[in-house]
């Protein structure tokens, strides 16, 4: 496994994410009711959980489960790629009508006042998460055809995930729960 080789997964997995965001925004263009019930789901299944707490605990919180995306998107790569394919289609459709709805009712300066202070960290740990997922499923179709070892491949990759990914979503979930809403507060 080379650094070419990890970013050339990780640009794939943008691109994915990037395709996938686009979709999700078109989809609440075109029918904003698409996207007032994905901000309905959403709430409900996340927001509601997360936003009700103190920023350590809401901090902790965000780290876990986006630690918990990540490891599905790596880890998916056990399935030859297709859960991590699904997971980063599935965000960025999510991604793309929420933050569409959000920007129709609040306009775009409140989406980069929401998104931009911990996406910076968060949005490269999930697109290099999901790199790492692509390359171990690439892995595993070698071992597959008898010419790689998927377990020795799987180390570096693992590593890879410790010392970028780990981190990464760390300093996001930090910045989420105690900088992004300082942020937020200052433009509404």
């Amino acid at each position: 496994m080379s650094e070419h080789s990890v970013a050339r997964a990780t640009i794939f997995a943008a691109i994915l994410f990037t395709v996938s965001v686009g979709l999700g925004v078109i989809a609440v263009a075109r029918d904003p009711a698409v996207g007032m019930e994905v901000m309905t789901l959403f709430r409900d299944q996340v927001a509601a959980q997360l936003l009700s707490d103190s920023p350590p605990v809401l901090a902790a919180k965000i780290f876990l489960n986006n630690l918990a995306t990540c490891l599905l998107l790596f880890l998916g790569g056990a399935s030859l790629g297709v859960v991590t394919v699904l997971v980063l289609t599935a965000n960025g459709l999510l991604i793309g009508a929420v933050a569409e709805l959000v920007r129709q009712q609040q306009g775009p300066l409140f989406i980069a006042a929401a998104l931009v202070p911990h996406g910076i960290f968060e949005i490269p740990a999930f697109l290099i998460a999901g790199g790492l997922g692509l390359l171990l499923g690439q892995a595993l179709m070698a071992e597959w055809h008898g010419a790689a070892d998927a377990a020795a491949a799987a180390v570096p990759l693992a590593r890879l995930f410790l010392r970028i990914v780990v981190p990464l979503l760390a300093v996001a979930a930090v910045v989420e729960a105690f900088i992004t809403p300082a942020v937020l507060s200052m433009i509404i």
